[in-house]
């Protein structure tokens, strides 16, 4: 017993460190088997770990998911990433005239690298060239009280965005497939109302993935 206890301690205070840390990141996914094998030990104390650190509440249970990293408060990300979507479709929108054809194929290049990490897919990754991606095509506006806010928005969400791409990795294929679209716009010298709308939706489709995996169709959303 008191060995059980011990070994439960132990894997308690590993896994709540790799949490601090954000090695496990908001959203992350607890698998019970995976990290009784890198502690080397059974799954029994593991389970009493991950259990302690629900009721603090830094872990949360889902139906048919499993264990994960507690995300921040929905309502707060909610509004972070709608705010987000609109600050930065204006940005990207006022950049466009501005970028010039190396911008593009810097935006392109990196846009490509997302997509071949698809196979191989790493939230953390993916989201941090995510942010590459659209500092190239937002990073020249020329408004710097816009360009704040943008920034402002992503320092806001900072953590918090691993944790869609954990929940809804099938949103990443579509992410980058709607970059696409964003840079065709950008070339074609759409309207400029037209690329504000683009990339405001492309924000928005993900904050709405998200919302579609938490709150399935039949279950009200609290």
């Amino acid at each position: 017993m008191t060995e059980t206890l011990s070994k439960s301690q132990q894997a308690y205070e590993w896994i709540r460190e790799r949490i601090a840390r954000h090695q496990f990141g908001p959203g992350y996914r607890l698998v019970l088997g995976s990290l009784a094998e890198a502690l080397g030990m059974s799954v029994v104390p593991v389970r009493e770990a991950v259990r302690r650190l629900e009721a603090e509440g830094l872990v949360e249970f889902e139906r048919n998911v499993g264990a994960r990293v507690t995300l921040v408060d929905e309502t707060e990300y909610v509004h972070s990433m709608q705010t987000l979507g609109v600050v930065e479709g204006v940005a990207t929108s006022l950049s466009a005239p501005l970028l010039d054809p190396a911008d593009l194929v810097r935006a392109r290049e990196v846009n490509e690298r997302l997509r071949r990490l698809l196979d191989h897919f790493d939230p953390h990754a993916f989201t941090t060239m995510n942010q590459e991606f659209h500092s190239v095509l937002f990073e020249p506006c020329p408004n710097p009280h816009i360009l704040d806010l943008v920034h402002r928005g992503w320092t806001r969400m900072a953590g918090v965005r691993d944790s869609t791409f954990s929940f809804v990795p099938e949103r990443a294929r579509e992410s980058v497939e709607e970059h696409e679209r964003i840079l065709e716009l950008i070339e074609s010298e759409a309207d400029p109302l037209e690329i504000e709308l683009a990339a405001r939706n492309h924000r928005w489709a993900t904050l709405n993935a998200f919302l579609a995996q938490r709150h399935p169709v039949g279950e009200p959303i609290t």
